[in-house]
């Protein structure tokens, strides 16, 4: 009797980690991405939607610290869609608010840096009552060469500050999250999603491509079957 009367609890719990991971899809793709969520907003929505988004997100991460360490089972629960899971989310928007933090600057920079703290507070204390311990990741996530497309992208996206001392910032700041993930991927056989810094232009057979393309959708197509972003 007392574990049915949890049962609400712990889906409502679920429930309400799910859904910002569902929305998370048509921003930042399936496995979400730094490079996929800063694309898609592009210049305009960085500089004047990003910051209220990522606090939103500093919300969750505090919303999925307490409710799951309170119950840790909650860690195992998959999430409902492919290519999706609470531990890719962390990953992508730890990813962004890193970026933005290292070259970013004004009011984004600024939630950049709250959803930071309470992102990486979460993953760690996580780790902790999971009793794993933290461990660089098998490959290094972030290459030079990619490191350069990063840094294009943000100038694309109108970040302005992109010098060459921020990249030993982002290079610390990844060193404070980045181990405790991979520890947790490794545990839970949750992947990390990359940073999404070659990601294809949207295919016009997704879901996203076709909102967002002024092509029609070639003949044949079966679109029925397109059911995520």
């Amino acid at each position: 009797a007392i574990m049915i009367a949890y049962l609400p609890t712990l889906y409502a719990a679920f429930s309400q980690r799910e859904v910002n991971i569902s929305l998370l899809d048509a921003r930042a793709g399936s496995p979400p991405t730094a490079g996929e969520l800063l694309r898609r907003h592009g210049r305009l929505r960085v500089r004047d939607g990003l910051a209220q988004y990522l606090r939103d997100w500093e919300i969750w991460s505090a919303q999925l610290m307490e409710s799951h360490l309170t119950y840790p089972f909650l860690c195992f629960f998959r999430s409902q869609h492919d290519n999706q899971s609470w531990l890719a989310a962390f990953t992508a928007i730890l990813d962004v608010c890193a970026a933005l933090i290292a070259y970013g600057d004004g009011e984004t920079k600024w939630q950049a840096q709250l959803t930071f703290a309470i992102s990486r507070h979460a993953v760690a204390d996580l780790s902790e009552v999971l009793r794993v311990r933290p461990r660089p990741p098998h490959a290094d996530r972030l290459p030079q060469e990619d490191l350069k497309q990063v840094r294009s992208l943000l100038l694309e996206c109108g970040v302005a500050q992109c010098a060459d001392a921020g990249d030993q910032k982002l290079k610390e700041l990844r060193q404070m999250y980045e181990p405790y993930l991979a520890a947790l991927s490794r545990l839970l056989w949750m992947s990390l999603p990359s940073w999404g810094v070659d990601a294809a232009p949207p295919s016009s057979r997704t879901v996203w491509g076709r909102i967002t393309s002024s092509a029609p959708g070639e003949p044949g197509d079966d679109r029925s079957h397109s059911n995520h972003f």
